[in-house]
């Protein structure tokens, strides 16, 4: 949610925080890193959408859902979407995206910060750095939705 300064009632404050923060979707790369952290060891189910499971677009579709922000469904969707961002700017809530069991963005995931992304890949929703030697050698490039 953005940051008011308002001089006035509160209520004024808060209807102006709110209303700004629903025209950008209402987050900031923070509230998406803090609702993904919530969900981390929730179990990777293939095609899962949900806390009952997630695959790893399922993962990002419904963190960024879940702040009013509306994703395709697909790593190479999700890809094509958003903007560029070199891997020297990444920031808290940045997609990430790798080319692993198959060509293009077949695997994605969140930027936490520290050089680490959160993401869902078997058995379950975890933290990995990018330093990863797996990972570090399938890297395609990030995304900015917000």
């Amino acid at each position: 949610m953005d940051k008011v300064i308002a001089k006035g009632p509160k209520k004024q404050a808060t209807t102006v925080a709110v209303a700004s923060a629903q025209s950008r979707g209402s987050a900031d790369g923070a509230s998406i890193v803090d609702l993904a952290l919530k969900y981390q060891g929730t179990k990777y189910v293939y095609g899962g959408t949900s806390p009952s499971g997630f695959d790893c677009s399922g993962f990002t579709k419904y963190i960024y859902a879940s702040v009013g922000i509306s994703l395709p469904r697909t790593s190479y969707a999700q890809f094509n979407s958003g903007t560029a961002v070199s891997k020297d700017n990444l920031q808290p809530g940045d997609l990430v995206f790798f080319s692993t069991y198959a060509a293009g963005a077949s695997h994605v995931g969140i930027y936490i910060g520290g050089g680490n992304f959160i993401h869902a890949a078997d058995p379950g929703v975890k933290i990995t750095s990018l330093g990863d030697s797996y990972y570090s050698k399938r890297y395609l490039g990030a995304r900015r939705m917000l």
